[in-house]
């Protein structure tokens, strides 16, 4: 990738249509995963670098600052294995030292 074509601000997906395929064939072969499973993930990491771009967060107000968050915590699994309470206890750090 040329360092022309990724700083572009007003690129769209179609001019790095290229880049954009040897990158999603990297992670084809990095993660056994379909390019059509791949897609998704590779747009919207995309796209959200893009808006990332576009407005450093010290520019923002804290309302749309919330709703970022509230958007990035939103777009993880809820089906995620939890650390136990023990787990995250107090005498499950300093188990070891009773022995």
């Amino acid at each position: 990738m040329t360092q022309n074509r990724v700083a572009g601000n007003s690129q769209n997906l179609e001019d790095n249509k290229e880049d954009l395929e040897v990158i999603t064939q990297v992670l084809v072969r990095m993660t056994n995963l379909t390019p059509e499973q791949i897609q998704p993930h590779l747009d919207y990491m995309v796209e959200r670098l893009r808006e990332l771009k576009q407005t450093p967060s010290y520019k923002t107000t804290p309302e749309e600052r919330a709703r970022a968050f509230r958007e990035w915590a939103s777009s993880h699994d809820r089906n995620t294995l939890l650390l136990s309470d023990y787990a995250v206890s107090r005498e499950s750090i300093y188990d070891d030292e009773r022995l």
